[in-house]
């Protein structure tokens, strides 16, 4: 089976659709999403998408979104998400006026769960690993992960998954049900193969991935491209 090819970036980081799209080439659970260029397609992607939305401004270097206000969540109908197109346009050129804006990424809001972090870091000398844990603004406030050296199989995510201390979480905490630890293997185990099959990648961020009693999907994904 040929591996899927990395989109055409000028940047280091990938653009977010093109990021999802590759994803999405490994079957990887991707929230619904389409790219806007104008108001009106931006409405119109809320209109058949379903409300409530996201809105995150796509622009070539731009990480941070929200620093730079090129965020809008919950939006509630399509209106709202045309004028959130023209005001988040307006605000990312007001601090970048040189910079190129793509578009916006009108993206389902996903429903509440427990949310998990995978990715991938390449090392000099070891090569990649990855990484699962806590996810969302956990991740950096806990530093609860783990890593693996590829490849990976379904029993050694699974181990992996269980060795955060936040596993309880994912197992039933308190009455909650448990979350699909199958379906967050298998997440790791595809970032594993996407490391192996494409060495220009050199980081992966899937922050968050919502975890459900079944399945999950990945609301947010960076990736960073060398070469």
């Amino acid at each position: 089976m040929t591996s899927p090819s990395l989109p055409t970036d000028p940047s280091r980081w990938l653009s977010e659709p093109d990021a999802l799209r590759l994803l999405s080439t490994y079957n990887l659970p991707v929230i619904a999403h389409r790219l806007a260029t104008s108001s009106q397609e931006a409405a119109r992607a809320a209109q058949d998408m379903g409300c409530p939305v996201a809105a995150k401004v796509v622009a070539p270097g731009l990480i941070h979104k929200s620093d730079v206000g090129g965020v809008r969540l919950d939006i509630l109908t399509p209106d709202e998400a045309a004028a959130a197109f023209a005001a988040m346009c307006d605000r990312v050129r007001m601090q970048d006026p040189a910079g190129a804006i793509h578009g916006i990424l009108i993206a389902k809001m996903a429903a509440p769960g427990t949310e998990v972090i995978v990715g991938m870091v390449r090392d000099p000398q070891f090569g990649p690993a990855v990484m699962f844990g806590l996810g969302g603004i956990f991740v950096e406030l806990y530093k609860d992960v783990v890593f693996r050296l590829p490849p990976l199989s379904m029993a050694e995510a699974r181990a992996m998954l269980m060795e955060v201390k936040a596993a309880p979480l994912l197992t039933g905490y308190r009455g909650q049900p448990p979350r699909d630890l199958d379906a967050l293997a298998t997440c790791a185990c595809i970032v594993a193969r996407i490391a192996e099959e494409h060495p220009e990648i050199h980081q992966i961020d899937l922050n968050p991935i919502i975890a459900y009693e079944r399945g999950c999907v990945i609301v947010d994904a960076k990736i960073l491209v060398h070469g």
